[in-house]
């Protein structure tokens, strides 16, 4: 990439994570690239679609969940660690207005950009849901679709509801798969 397309690119990013963060996933892309002084077609030639602009904008975030994963898988209490990345993806799920639908939304399409970029986050759920089950403290018909759409679930109430975090919604509905 050119040095001036490289900086456009990362100003839409920068730009594009604002404008989620004050107005949600589902604002317009157009005023997004009104924000960031580019034409649409601009935008459009680096971000496609909402959901490459949604998962670029996400990039950070998911790294930082893949570092937490990585060092949950190694701790010797699968059911807190289990806890502590519950509590780490709600509260991810919680970045932007909407984000949850979304992201629930591109796992219904195969080549979604955002479905990819969170593969490791499901895989990591995966993972640290089978040492949760392993050590007995998960019921064992639970899986990682379950358990990501609970969370996700969670994430979206605690939004619609105002709280200022997911915490107490998500050990009152995690009660129920212990």
């Amino acid at each position: 990439m050119r040095a001036d397309a490289q900086r456009n690119y990362d100003h839409i990013i920068e730009v594009a994570g604002s404008a989620f963060t004050e107005h949600g996933v589902l604002t317009s892309l157009d005023d997004i690239a009104c924000r960031a002084g580019v034409g649409p077609g601009t935008l459009y030639r680096h971000f496609p679609t909402r959901d490459c602009l949604i998962a670029a904008a996400l990039s950070g975030s998911l790294d930082q969940l893949e570092a937490l994963a990585e060092r949950l898988q190694a701790s010797d209490d699968p059911g807190a660690a289990l806890d502590e990345w519950m509590l780490a993806l709600a509260n991810h799920l919680r970045t932007y207005d909407n984000l949850p639908e979304s992201i629930a939304e591109s796992f219904r399409t195969s080549d979604s950009p955002l479905r990819n970029t969170c593969r490791p986050l499901t895989s990591a759920t995966s993972a640290l849901v089978e040492r949760a089950k392993e050590a007995g403290v998960l019921r064992d018909d639970v899986d990682y679709r379950d358990l990501f759409a609970l969370v996700s679930s969670v994430a979206w109430a605690s939004q619609r509801r105002g709280d200022k975090d997911a915490a107490r919604m998500l050990a009152l509905a995690t009660a129920g798969i212990r």
